[in-house]
Order: C-alpha cells, then structure tokens, then sequence
C-alpha cells in the first residue's frame, strides 16, 4: 500500500520556523519526484517547492523563496520542508506529494498524503 504521511505542523508564531517530515511507504521512493503543497482555508491547493527524484535540483513558488528549503533522504525515504521566517499567511494544511521521476508538470503528482496542519499567528 502506497503511503505518505506528513508530520511536524503546528501552531506558531509570526518568525518562527517549523520542519516538515514526509514519511513514504509502499513506493520506491528514489525514483519520483516529491513535492510539498499547501490549501488554506477557502482556497485551493497551491504548489509550494519541488525537489527531483535525484535531490539535485528544486523549484519554489516566489512567495517561500529563502524562506522554505525542502530536501529529502532517500535512505530514510523521507521528504523535508523546513520553513523559516514563518508569516501569517503561510497558514494552511500543507500536503506532500509524488509524481514519477519521468513525469511532468503540477497535474502528474498523482499520491499524496493526509496533510498537516500549519497556524501561524501574527
């Protein structure tokens, strides 16, 4: 059974940091590319930052960029997201997701986690 499950969200403030995990089962995780994704309240899911099946190259949205790393440890078949200099509009249920490494584009990520919940106040 093919399975991501996040974990690491929570209530913070305004500035501070927070680390994501992304634990995947059931896939062979080197070889798909894994995103991170976020849907706040009323909105719909939008992609936060990308990291190839590789770990060698990632792509984020212009507004987490120098704020959100992700990384990943295929050994641990473990996808990150370490996000800094948290705002109150980096608030919403964030997902992990993954899309086969010879794939492309947002609409192939195609299994993808429960989501945890990310509340950052001002």
């Amino acid at each position: 059974q093919v399975q991501l499950v996040e974990s690491g969200g929570g209530l913070v403030q305004a500035g501070d940091s927070l680390r994501l995990s992304c634990a995947a089962s059931g896939l062979t995780f080197d070889k798909y590319d894994m995103g991170w994704f976020r849907q706040a309240p009323g909105k719909g899911r939008e992609f936060v930052v990308g990291i190839d099946w590789t770990g060698g190259v990632t792509y984020g949205a212009d507004s987490v960029k120098g704020r959100f790393t992700i990384s990943r440890d295929n050994a641990k078949n473990t996808l990150y997201l370490q996000m800094n200099s948290l705002r109150p509009e980096d608030t919403a249920v964030y997902y992990c997701a993954a899309r086969w490494r010879w794939r492309s584009g947002l609409e192939a990520y195609n299994v993808w986690g429960q989501g945890t919940q990310v509340t950052v106040s001002s």
